[in-house]
C-alpha cells in the first residue's frame, strides 16, 4: 500500500508537469489547485484585507507566485516559515518575427537558448510551442496564455553520411544547428494517389493546385488561442518536448520526464502547504521564474516579490516595521531546487563521499562558496525536521575540483535575509528536456513540506 502511494504521489506530480509546459502554465495551474484548497486571490496593484486564517496567493508577471497561510491565533506567531522553488527550466525561446526559410520550402523557427542547456538532447524530438500572449482587448492588454498540444516542430540531427565524425563529439551552434523545422511551405493536399504532371498543369490553370497560405507561428497560436492574430501585440513562447513523463525501471522505480528541475519541487511544496494543518508560523510557498538565467528579473529572487509581499503581510496585521524585522529574524527559508545524483555510468563526477542516490531521500546542498546558503545550523534544523517525519536526507557537495551551479536561495537572501537551507531531490541528467528522477522522493519533500508548513 505504501509502494501505491509513492506511485500515486509521482502520478500526479507527473500530471501537473504535463499541463505544465512553461512557467506561465506551471503558475497558472499552481492558482487553480491553491483556489480549489479555498485561497483567495490578491492583487498587487490593489489594496489587501487580510484576515486571521487567511489563505492568500499572489503573482506577479503571470510566472511567479506566493501562497501563504495566516494562523489563526497571532498570539505565538514565530515567523515566515517559507519553501522557495522555481518555475523555469532551460529551454529554446522563439524570437521576434522567428519565420525563417530555405528555397520557399522549408519553414524553421528562429529560436535562442532560455539557461544552461544539454543542447544534443532537443534533437529528433517532437516539439511543439507553448507561452502567453499579449493581446489587445477593448482599451487594455491582456494576458493569454497558450499551448499548441500537437506534435508541431523538429530539430532533424545531420545524418551520420554527412558528419562522419559525428560519435566523436559535436559542438552545436544554437543558430545553425539547432533552429526547429515547422513546416514545408511548398506542400499541396492533392491527392496523393494522382500522379500530378507539371507540364499539363502550366498548361491548364484551373488545374493546378491553389497555392497554399504560408503558416506562421502568431497565426498557429492564435487559432489556438481563439483570438484573432491582428489582436497579439507581443509574445513569450518557448519550445517543449512533446514526450510524457513516465514511471520505468524493473519496479517501476524511476520517473522520466520533462522540466523535473524544478517543477518537482514546485509540486512537492505545494502539496505540503495544502496538507499542512495546525499552522503556528505564517506558512508562505514561493514559485519564482527566471532562475535559469540569474533571478535578475522582476519576478525573480533576486527582485522584491518576496520582500514586497512579507512586508505587506505584516502590514495587514496590523504590525510595526520592527516587528517585522523581529519576525524575519525567527523565520526559515527551504531553498528548493533539484540536486544531482551519482550517475551510474559516470561516478567519478561526484565527491567521494557527499554523493546522493535517486530514491534515497531529499539532499541537503553545501557549498564552501555560498553557491548554496546551508550552513552548520540551517542543516541541523532541517536535519531535525526531516527526522521528525522519518524522512531520509542525503547530503551534496561538488567534487572540489569542478564548478558547480548556484539556486534562488542565496539570491533571495540578498532581499529578504534569514537562515535558509538548500534542498532539493535528487536526479540525473540535469537540463536535458527528458530528465530522471526516484519515484520516493517526492512523496518524501511533500511529507517533510507539510511538516514545515
Amino acid at each position: 500500500n505504501r509502494m501505491n502511494d509513492f506511485r500515486k504521489t509521482a502520478q500526479e506530480m507527473l500530471e501537473f508537469i504535463r499541463i505544465s509546459p512553461t512557467c506561465f502554465h506551471a503558475v497558472a495551474n499552481i492558482g487553480r489547485m491553491l483556489e480549489a484548497a479555498g485561497f483567495q486571490q490578491l492583487q498587487e496593484k490593489e489594496e489587501w484585507k487580510l484576515e486571521k486564517g487567511g489563505r492568500y496567493y499572489t503573482e506577479r508577471n503571470d510566472s511567479s507566485v506566493i501562497a501563504f497561510v495566516i494562523p489563526e491565533k497571532e498570539v505565538g506567531i514565530r515567523g515566515f516559515h517559507m519553501a522557495a522553488a522555481h518555475s523555469d527550466s532551460p529551454c529554446f525561446k522563439i524570437k521576434e518575427k522567428p519565420e525563417l526559410t530555405v528555397e520557399e520550402h522549408y519553414l524553421r523557427l528562429n529560436t535562442e537558448k532560455y539557461g544552461g542547456m544539454i543542447l544534443s538532447t532537443w534533437l529528433d524530438r517532437p516539439l511543439s510551442v507553448a507561452g502567453r500572449l499579449a493581446v489587445k482587448n477593448g482599451n487594455g492588454i491582456e494576458g493569454r496564455l497558450v499551448n499548441i498540444d500537437r506534435d508541431l516542430c523538429v530539430i532533424p540531427n545531420v545524418a551520420i553520411h554527412m558528419n562522419r565524425e559525428m560519435n566523436k563529439g559535436v559542438e552545436y551552434n544554437p543558430q545553425v544547428d539547432l533552429l526547429p523545422l515547422l513546416a514545408d511551405v511548398s506542400f499541396d493536399e492533392y491527392d496523393a494517389h494522382t500522379t500530378y504532371d507539371a507540364q499539363t498543369a502550366s498548361e491548364n490553370a484551373e488545374e493546378q493546385p491553389e497555392a497554399v497560405e504560408k503558416p506562421t507561428l502568431v497565426a498557429l497560436a492564435a487559432e489556438t488561442a481563439g483570438v484573432d492574430a491582428e489582436t497579439i501585440l507581443g509574445e513569450d513562447l518557448f519550445l517543449y518536448t512533446r514526450q510524457e513523463g513516465k514511471m520505468i525501471g524493473a519496479k517501476g522505480e524511476f520517473v522520466l520526464s520533462p522540466r523535473l528541475d524544478d517543477l518537482q519541487c514546485a509540486f512537492a511544496s505545494m502539496e505540503g502547504l495544502l496538507r499542512a494543518q495546525n499552522h503556528g508560523s505564517i506558512a508562505v510557498h514561493c514559485v519564482m521564474d527566471n532562475e535559469e538565467v540569474g533571478s535578475g528579473t522582476k519576478q525573480g529572487a533576486a527582485s522584491t516579490f518576496l520582500k514586497d509581499t512579507l512586508l505587506r503581510i505584516n502590514m495587514g496585521l496590523g504590525r510595526t516595521y520592527e516587528e517585522y524585522l523581529m519576525t524575519l529574524a525567527d523565520s526559515f527559508m527551504i531553498s528548493a531546487d533539484n540536486a544531482h545524483a551519482i550517475h551510474p555510468n559516470h561516478q567519478d563526477c561526484s565527491d567521494p563521499v557527499n554523493h546522493p542516490y535517486l530514491n534515497g531521500g531529499i539532499v541537503i546542498k553545501f557549498n564552501a562558496n555560498q553557491k548554496y546558503c546551508t550552513d552548520g545550523f540551517s542543516s541541523a534544523v532541517f536535519r531535525d525536521l526531516c527526522r521528525t517525519v522519518n524522512v531520509p536526507v542525503q547530503t551534496f557537495v561538488n567534487r572540489s575540483d569542478m564548478a558547480g551551479g548556484s539556486t534562488l536561495g542565496n539570491i533571495s537572501n540578498t532581499q529578504v535575509a534569514v537562515d535558509t537551507v538548500d534542498i532539493g531531490l535528487p536526479q540525473l541528467a540535469m537540463h536535458s528536456p527528458y530528465e530522471t528522477a526516484g519515484v520516493y522522493d517526492t512523496d518524501y519533500f511533500i511529507k517533510d513540506a507539510a511538516e514545515f508548513f
